[in-house]
This record gives C-alpha cells, structure tokens and sequence, in this order.
C-alpha cells in the first residue's frame, strides 16, 4: 500500500469515527478544498517574493503554512476516496498530458 493509499484510509476512518459522511459530499469537499486553498494564500497574501521563501519564513508562519497544506491534502484525500479516484494515476496521467502542452526548456532543473 503506498503512502497515499494509507492517508485515504487514515482520512476516511478520521471521518468515519466523527459521523461526517454525510457531510462529505463531492460538492462539500470540492468547496471545502477552495477555502482551505484561500487560506494557504492568505499566509503569503502580503509577503513579498522575498519574505515567502523558505530561508525566510519564519518558524511559526511556517508552521501555519504547513497545516493549510495539510488541510488542502486532507481535503483532496477525502475527495479522492468519495469519487474513488486514483489520485496517484491522475496526477501521472496529468504529467503525460501536461508533457506534450509544455515542452521543456533546460535539461537540468534545480529544486
């Protein structure tokens, strides 16, 4: 079972044991995704380039930036599960088709 597969279990047992199934539609998630999504932007909202890099960052808002992550996941995961969607195969079906709509430019790329 790879990583993601075990935070799909993870998420939906988390849900499960709080009764939120019925809460957790495709709609309600997909709406649930946008909002966490606005605020991992609102962390960054008034940084400059500068000040949002990662030397930059200071501990706690990355912290805060971290959980936004997470929530956006959490969401995603959960999504994922309710419209039993490989997310794994999605995101590399993405890659393929995303390859032939943008060449590359460089041979070596820095992290």
């Amino acid at each position: 079972m790879s990583i993601l597969d075990e935070l799909v279990v993870e998420t939906r047992e988390f849900a499960r044991h709080r009764d939120w199934f019925q809460h957790h539609t495709p709609k309600n998630l997909a709406m649930a995704i946008a909002g966490e999504a606005g605020e991992l932007a609102s962390e960054f909202q008034w940084l400059t380039v500068e000040e949002s890099t990662r030397e930059e960052l200071t501990t706690e808002r990355l912290g805060a930036i971290r959980f936004e992550m997470a929530d956006v996941l959490i969401f995603l995961l959960r999504l994922s599960d309710v419209l039993d969607v490989d997310l794994a195969a999605a995101v590399r079906e993405k890659l393929a088709f995303n390859e032939d709509r943008f060449p590359k430019v460089a041979k070596d790329w820095e992290k």
